[in-house]
């Protein structure tokens, strides 16, 4: 990942989300899968978040995304999912009648994990060791 600029702040921030359909049925295959991958690299590009990798699987989605320090991953998941959900359910208008429950297509339950290239020791190692070091260079 490359490190962004906005007007006061330097980020690197990624994330690797996934969501679940809110159906029990692999049901992202085929023209789903397609269309699916497709509306996720639209949204990204619309609120301008780095797309790095997304994968489809039949019964969940894989979105690994770079955004801005003032966007929540968890504002990045609903935007997909709401967003994504609307589009396929207009669609694929069979899915929403035979294999869904509820309003959405992403159940509540959805996976957060940061992603970046300092590892948690090295982190640990860098702030316990900020005394030691000479902050006048």
């Amino acid at each position: 990942m490359k490190i962004l600029s906005s007007s006061h702040a330097q980020h690197c921030l990624g994330y690797h989300i996934i969501v679940v359909p809110n159906t029990v049925l692999p049901v992202l295959e085929g023209a789903v899968e397609v269309e699916l991958k497709r509306i996720i690299g639209e949204i990204c590009k619309t609120y301008r978040w780095k797309l790095h990798a997304r994968s489809i699987m039949p019964d969940h989605v894989h979105v690994f995304v770079q955004a801005d320090h003032t966007t929540a991953p968890v504002e990045i998941a609903k935007t997909i999912k709401s967003i994504s959900a609307v589009h396929i359910f207009s669609t694929f208008k069979e899915l929403k009648k035979r294999r869904f429950w509820g309003s959405g297509m992403g159940r509540d339950g959805t996976f957060y994990s940061s992603v970046g290239g300092v590892s948690e020791k090295a982190i640990k190692q860098y702030i316990e060791t900020q005394k030691q070091r000479d902050h006048t260079k």
